[in-house]
């Protein structure tokens, strides 16, 4: 792998205390490769060979079962996935797709698992990411379960505006996509937003205008046990 890259790796909570030895001895085997839009990196049930890096471009986590298709999360650098399949040596739970054209690397997993290993800032890190994790997954269920369609597209458009600071908000994903993370069909997605103006929320394409944040919040009831992705 190019040392050009090395620093943005290295900045990842994941690699910031290992060991200057132990990091060089990962990215000895490593490498950088770019993809085009729409390229699939992994599938699920394929074993996991690598742990990968997105350092530029963004990837799609997805699933299907029985013709049915659903988005699970979106990675944007820099970030890793899919960080437990490689410290178990598992399958992959789920495939990954390019959204756009994307430079990605690659360490190898068995790499991965020989440095945590031997070296205890490394390990505390994975465990660290592994149950930051696992913690989304259960405020995300939480979502879902706990949620109608409409609180939970609402609760989404809060969390854009408290992470931009903004009351327009530019969707950074195809309304598709946005209806199979939320998990509802494009359809009801479709009437979600409809649902959503008599509090304030007009649609023009992809932009999205809160009129009335705290007449949003009122209907929403956002919780940081479920909307505050950080803990």
């Amino acid at each position: 792998m190019p040392e050009s890259h090395h620093a943005d790796i290295r900045s990842l909570d994941l690699f910031s205390e290992m060991e200057e030895s132990n990091f060089k001895a990962l990215m000895r085997g490593s490498y950088v490769q770019n993809f085009p839009q729409r390229i699939e990196l992994i599938m699920e049930g394929e074993s996991s060979d690598f742990l990968h890096v997105v350092l530029s471009g963004s990837v799609d986590l997805y699933s299907c079962w029985n013709d049915q298709e659903t988005s699970m999360a979106t990675i944007r650098p820099v970030s890793t996935f899919i960080l437990a399949a490689t410290i178990k040596d598992a399958p992959y739970l789920m495939s990954a797709r390019t959204l756009e054209k994307s430079r990605i690397a690659l360490i190898p997993s068995q790499d991965v698992r020989a440095i945590f290993d031997i070296d205890a800032a490394f390990a505390r890190a994975i465990v660290n990411e592994l149950a930051q994790c696992y913690r989304t997954v259960v405020k995300n269920t939480k979502d879902l379960k706990l949620r109608s369609s409409l609180e939970r597209l609402a609760n989404y458009l809060l969390r854009q505006h408290n992470k931009t600071g903004s009351s327009v908000i530019d969707l950074s994903m195809e309304k598709r996509r946005l209806a199979s993370f939320l998990g509802m069909t494009p359809e009801n997605l479709s009437r979600a937003f409809k649902g959503l103006s008599p509090f304030g929320v007009t649609v023009s394409g992809s932009q999205i205008k809160i009129g009335d944040v705290e007449t949003l919040e009122a209907f929403a009831k956002p919780s940081v046990l479920i909307d505050n992705m950080q803990s």
